[in-house]
């Protein structure tokens, strides 16, 4: 019982996870296109660049969004390093 209320807990938080300061939804709908066109993964800077260039965000916007995703559930932290996106096109 009380793993289930501790896991029910963690769902809550999730789901009230606010969207960065300074995006909104069609920043984060820009960012997840740019970085499916590269495979749904955001390793290197160069890929950030690319990210940045696609969807004219800056570079400190796409990192507050990474870590929206990865706080949301929206993506996952790949073994070999980088960033992996789970939802949308990329799920």
């Amino acid at each position: 019982m009380r793993r289930a209320l501790g896991l029910g807990a963690f769902g809550l938080i999730a789901a009230c996870t606010m969207i960065p300061e300074g995006v909104d939804e069609q920043d984060i709908a820009r960012y997840d296109a740019a970085v499916a066109s590269l495979g749904c993964t955001i390793v290197t800077e160069s890929d950030y660049m690319a990210v940045g260039l696609q969807t004219g965000l800056s570079r400190a916007q796409l990192t507050d969004i990474t870590a929206y995703k990865l706080s949301s559930e929206g993506a996952v932290r790949r073994p070999a390093g980088g960033v992996e996106l789970t939802t949308g096109a990329c799920a």
